[in-house]
């Protein structure tokens, strides 16, 4: 489950492209935000994703990822080539028993993605050369009992120029080009018969499929392929109404002034319009909000991340790419090498703010208290951030490239 948003030029300040996505997944299951250094690799190397191994490339960029911590790949994240990427499930027509077979994640394409494009356009390619091969497929949780979770996906990929929605049904898939304006997407097919790019000869498949026909007049995706009674089957479903009510509050920033990124921060935590979920069995565990800058700009991007769940009891913290950039490891799930489960779950920071979220059942004016300490160091650090992006010189980035970490650590001085 997810909520995506991209945000463009020329309803955008420092003329930026703005992404935000939700990460909503099972309760019991922990998000990372871990920092890989771009690498060089020999040719013949392979990469082993969450099942299955494919071949690994030369080179690879630094990448910053929210991450299930059980799984090689990543529900959202950006690179040092300023692209940001996240992917949401959808269900169609085409999904059944075959989709469970040990193939790519929707999480390892986003991964990969972000490893090898240096632009949005380069993305959806890497993102439509997997697809083909070796295919989207296997088990999306490691929970007990929910080992028949699986589903396609939908990737939103931005840059600082222009952004790409991909959606699919299997192998096939339609590309949206986004240049201009708001667009978001939830877990259902939303291209219907805008479509930029396509997979190989798509409209006579899905006639040989049965699925349609010139008579049915334009062809339309979602029409053709969106499985609406397995979407409304679905445990927490409100797919539709998130859809619909993200769009409107997008619309609503934007009649009013500039798309800030402040005001991504404030759609992730609508908790009304259930793109912040916390009830039930999927929870928002992680949350990224980047802002990507022209390449004609001095500046640099910056990409906000929460690292716990629940975005409105959390604050985003900070991360620039640079020489020397890290986040430390307060945001790093401990592991065991015997393959058994941790005496302790979770990283610093979830722990710290699991603390939070009890205060705030058990000693609810104390907890707020504290949130609102929190809210208002975020709300400096916005302000700092700001100055950075007008201001920004490469001569003071030593003091930016730990500031996630930093930023991290005093949140979790709040919670002792």
């Amino acid at each position: 489950m997810a909520d995506l948003f991209v945000a463009l030029p020329p309803v955008t300040e420092y003329n930026a492209v703005i992404f935000g996505k939700n990460s909503n997944r099972p309760a019991s299951e922990i998000q990372d935000v871990i920092y890989c250094p771009a690498k060089d690799y020999t040719a013949g190397e392979k990469v082993k994703c969450t099942y299955v191994e494919i071949d690994q490339v030369t080179h690879t960029h630094a990448v910053i990822l929210s991450k299930p911590s059980w799984m090689w790949g990543a529900e959202m994240g950006a690179n040092d080539q300023g692209v940001a990427v996240g992917n949401a499930p959808v269900w169609t027509k085409l999904n059944g028993p075959n989709d469970l077979e040990l193939k790519l994640l929707g999480t390892d394409i986003v991964r990969l993605s972000l490893e090898r494009a240096s632009t949005a356009r380069e993305a959806l390619e890497v993102i439509t050369q997997l697809l083909a091969r070796p295919g989207q497929g296997g088990p999306c949780t490691n929970e007990a009992g929910k080992d028949g979770w699986c589903f396609h996906n939908s990737f939103l990929m931005a840059d600082g120029t222009e952004a790409w929605l991909l959606e699919t049904a299997g192998t096939f898939w339609v590309a949206e080009k986004i240049t201009e304006g708001v667009r978001n997407c939830s877990n259902e097919l939303s291209i219907r018969t805008k479509m930029d790019l396509t997979s190989p000869g798509l409209v006579e498949e899905a006639k040989k499929l049965g699925l349609y026909s010139e008579d049915m007049g334009d062809f339309d995706f979602n029409a053709t392929f969106c499985a609406q009674s397995q979407i409304a089957n679905f445990p927490d479903n409100n797919t539709s109404f998130r859809y619909r009510h993200g769009k409107e509050v997008m619309d609503k920033v934007i009649s009013t002034g500039k798309f800030r990124y402040q005001d991504m921060f404030k759609i992730l935590r609508d908790e009304e319009g259930g793109i912040c979920m916390m009830d039930g069995g999927f929870i928002t565990a992680g949350s990224q909000v980047s802002v990507l800058l022209p390449k004609s700009s001095s500046s640099s991007n910056v990409h906000w991340f929460t690292g716990t769940p629940n975005p409105a009891t959390s604050i985003y913290k900070p991360f620039f790419f640079g020489p020397g950039a890290s986040i430390g490891n307060v945001t790093v799930s401990p592991t065991c090498e015997d393959g058994e489960e941790p005496k302790e779950r979770g990283h610093a920071l979830y722990q710290g703010h699991k603390k939070l979220c009890k205060l705030m059942d058990t000693q609810e004016e104390k907890g707020h208290c504290i949130l609102a300490q929190l809210m208002e160091l975020e709300k400096n650090c916005c302000e700092d951030v700001d100055e950075i992006i007008v201001n920004y010189d490469e001569s003071s980035f030593p003091k930016l490239k730990q500031i996630f970490q930093h930023m991290a650590t005093m949140e979790i001085n709040f919670y002792v």
